[in-house]
């Protein structure tokens, strides 16, 4: 089964139009809400990491409370936001 190009183009034209809604509002509040969900991510995304790394180096303490702290916290925070 083929997808033709007009339904992804719909998908990410209502992505586009959601997107350009929220930017137009230039308000202090919507800059500061985005400076927050991308801090979350960020974070999320570095504590993530951490914990992979510390993993693959054959940490047994540090890695799971990182993984955990950034599944099951940081990136719900995140989605909440």
């Amino acid at each position: 089964m083929t997808v033709g190009f007009h339904s992804i183009d719909t998908v990410f034209d209502w992505f586009y139009s959601f997107k350009m809604a929220s930017n137009t509002t230039n308000s202090p509040a919507a800059a500061n809400l985005w400076r927050r969900r991308a801090l979350f991510w960020a974070l999320a995304a570095v504590v993530i990491i951490l914990g992979f790394a510390d993993l693959a180096r054959g940490g047994e303490t540090l890695a799971p409370v990182l993984l955990v702290i950034g599944y099951c916290v940081l990136v719900p925070i995140a989605i909440l936001q």
